[in-house]
């Protein structure tokens, strides 16, 4: 597409959006006073875009473009620059090392999570574990237990809802 058919495209099609596209920002962008410069940012993506192939239908590509762009810079936003922190060995902190508490709460669930499995029916605590601890699929299970992968699935979801109710605190008849 040539530059000048992208720009009365533009005009014709993507400008009288500006409303609904600054309504979309205020509503998912907390800085206010940014909006206009989203604004335009979205602009020049959606005008590049059209110099390549005209998107259709025009409204949902201009909200989704501006979508990917909040997403972006949300993203950078929560990116840290290992300049921010010269030197990490100088915060005495053991960053690959859990807090005591953390540790601690760990294991508590380790605990609660191996209740619950020895609390399952045996054929149901072996289709859990060969799918989730060893990572198995729903085939090989079957395979190796010798039944269906209808019963596999059966157990698995007996199974997961029976760990969820007793990890999350709900009475679960197992």
């Amino acid at each position: 597409m040539t530059v000048p058919d992208a720009k009365a495209w533009f005009v014709r099609e993507v400008l009288p959006l500006e409303a609904a596209l600054k309504q979309f920002l205020r509503r998912r962008w907390r800085n206010k006073a940014e909006i206009d410069d989203l604004c335009q940012e979205v602009y020049a993506r959606v005008f590049e875009s059209a110099l390549r192939r005209i998107p259709y239908p025009v409204k949902p590509f201009v909200l989704t473009t501006a979508y990917n762009l909040l997403v972006d810079l949300t993203r950078r936003e929560n990116v840290v620059a290992i300049e921010a922190v010269p030197n990490l060995e100088g915060l005495n902190v053991a960053l690959d090392e859990p807090w005591p508490d953390r540790s601690v709460m760990a294991r508590e669930e380790l605990r609660r999570l191996q209740a619950a499995l020895d609390r399952l029916p045996p054929r149901c605590r072996d289709a859990v574990v060969m799918r989730k601890i060893e990572g198995l699929s729903r085939p090989e299970i079957a395979a190796r237990m010798g039944i269906s992968e209808n019963t596999v699935n059966r157990h698995l979801g007996d199974g997961m809802c029976a760990l969820a109710d007793v990890m999350f605190g709900e009475a679960a008849e197992l």
